[in-house]
């Protein structure tokens, strides 16, 4: 099964809510290079089709990190099956139509440079990282509160947002921890350097 019929699959068992279809089209449709687009410029994913790879392992990383005892109980943490495919699959689609085509020069073995093939960012709707992803789902489904935060702080502390913000949605949504977690461990050991 390739990553696109994995993803599609996923979210069409588990993401019920109104709107929900209107998206996955949208994802589907020639507006969108969701399923082709890679997940960076040079580092994890950087590579087509490495955007809806990395989805579906932040999916996979999430649902795991949450099937833990010691998460349930001592964190309080838990989500349904439908906003754990929704903040995973769906957290980085600011990603979406994002990258472009591009070429860089890098050395060869023997120190002769070479055209190599690459991405470089184009973005269209420059709106920020997580706070993006939040805006284009939210022109088709509603997002609750927690799913919301979560998805605004997946980056956690990786990202340019303020520190005492992050640590405050970590602290009100355990999701959004939740998911930076499975975000970085998907993006870390999961991935890697290309």
């Amino acid at each position: 099964m390739s990553a696109k019929q994995e993803f599609i699959e996923i979210y069409q068992n588990c993401i019920k809510r109104e709107g929900a279809e209107k998206l996955l089209a949208h994802l589907m449709s020639p507006a969108s290079d969701f399923f082709t687009a890679p997940a960076s410029t040079r580092y994890h994913g950087a590579y087509e089709g490495g955007l809806v790879e990395h989805s579906i392992n932040v999916y996979e990383c999430l649902k795991d990190y949450l099937s833990r005892e010691r998460v349930a109980e001592l964190y309080g943490i838990e989500a349904s099956e439908e906003t754990i495919a929704i903040v995973a699959l769906l957290h980085d689609l600011c990603k979406m139509n994002f990258y472009k085509p591009s070429f860089r020069n890098v050395k060869d073995e023997n120190g002769v440079w070479q055209k190599v093939p690459t991405f470089e960012i184009d973005d269209k709707l420059p709106y920020g990282h997580g706070e993006k992803s939040v805006y284009i789902i939210s022109g088709f489904m509603k997002l609750t509160r927690e799913e919301a935060f979560a998805i605004r702080y997946h980056m956690g502390f990786s990202g340019s947002e303020e520190p005492r913000n992050v640590g405050s949605a970590f602290e009100m949504f355990p999701l959004a921890f939740a998911l930076s977690t499975a975000d970085m461990e998907a993006t870390y050991f999961l991935e890697g350097k290309d």
